[in-house]
């Protein structure tokens, strides 16, 4: 008997007026049964709502998850299903990865975040390890693949959230006994930020995306995301110091000089992969990761949060888009 193909349903959050997407293209080719894919283009301008909208009009047992600029392998579909024959199973996702054609600055980008100074986020930008159980740390919602009904049943993503929408959805997932798995061959394209001012402003906005999931959602899981926060109210403290009590603050540079030995060692490790130019340009972007990371941290603590009004309803815009016949599998169960 062959093998039944659960049907899937790819969700693509996209803007207003974009003309071409990345990952339409990618999506229309994937090999999978045609007629058991379905390509949704959730058009708008909040992405949590978007995506709601999409798994609500989805016919998919499974929803494929990702951004307009993500670029799945073909085969991704046929690998990861097979993850989903464990009942137990309700998400399953995998590393964005940097092309091997985008510019050297985008190249330097991808080295910090899929170094150890991201933890154990790093595993969202470059593959780690083998397939295991995971929790939400090591997800990310560009390439995400789940079960419909149980995201459903616990009301979709947060529409106050974003971003971490993804995140805190993982943690209802998980207390209701469900499993998340990491594949380290689960693998999408995308490029990182293109310019410094993008991928700083990134950096914020994912710190600031941490704190207002940590206040609406709080999880012991969250309390390695203070370390940054931590650290910025560390050097603050230590230049009042400098000012106010020299002699003193002296002292708090120890913990300070351990930190630059380990950025520095994590840039060997970098160097290791034969990229010394690029490693070396990395150091001072490792430092800017952490405080800009907890600075944003700091600002979500502080954020008003407001969650979607059904008296004032997002407006999404849902486009269909049909798979290519002639580029997916035609094999089906």
């Amino acid at each position: 008997m062959s093998e039944i193909l659960p049907s899937v349903t790819v969700l693509i959050a996209a803007r207003p007026g974009q003309p071409e997407l990345k990952a339409v293209a990618a999506s229309r080719v994937l090999d999978y049964p045609p007629d058991k894919l379905e390509i949704i283009v959730a058009r708008g301008k909040q992405p949590s709502a978007q995506r709601n909208a999409g798994m609500k009009a989805a016919h998919g047992e499974l929803i494929y998850f990702l951004d307009d600029d993500s670029v799945p392998r073909r085969d991704n579909l046929e690998r990861v299903v097979a993850h989903f024959q464990r009942p137990a199973v309700k998400m399953v996702g995998g590393p964005n990865i940097c092309p091997e054609e985008a510019p050297a600055l985008e190249q330097i980008f991808a080295l910090v975040l899929g170094s150890w100074a991201m933890a154990s986020s790093r595993s969202r930008y470059t593959p780690v390890g083998k397939v295991r159980e995971t929790s939400e740390k090591e997800l990310i919602l560009c390439n995400l693949i789940a079960r419909r009904e149980p995201m459903l049943e616990l009301g979709g993503f947060n529409e106050a959230l974003y971003p971490n929408e993804e995140n805190a959805l993982m943690d209802e997932l998980q207390k209701t006994g469900g499993k998340l798995i990491y594949d380290p061959e689960f693998l999408v394209a995308r490029r990182p930020r293109s310019t410094l001012k993008s991928f700083c402003r990134m950096l914020m906005t994912y710190g600031r995306g941490r704190a207002e999931q940590f206040r609406l959602h709080p999880t012991f899981g969250s309390a390695l995301n203070f370390v940054p926060p931590l650290f910025v109210l560390y050097l603050l403290s230590t230049v009042a110091l400098l000012v106010a009590a020299p002699t003193v603050a002296r002292f708090l540079f120890v913990p300070l000089a351990c930190y630059c030995v380990a950025v520095l060692g994590q840039a060997m490790v970098l160097a290791a992969t034969g990229r010394i130019l690029l490693s070396m340009a990395a150091i001072p972007l490792i430092g800017l990761t952490h405080i800009l990371y907890g600075l944003g941290f700091w600002r979500g603590l502080f954020t008003n949060l407001h969650a979607a009004s059904a008296a004032q309803p997002i407006a999404v815009e849902l486009e269909i888009v049909k798979p290519s016949v002639g580029g997916a599998s035609t094999k089906n169960g």
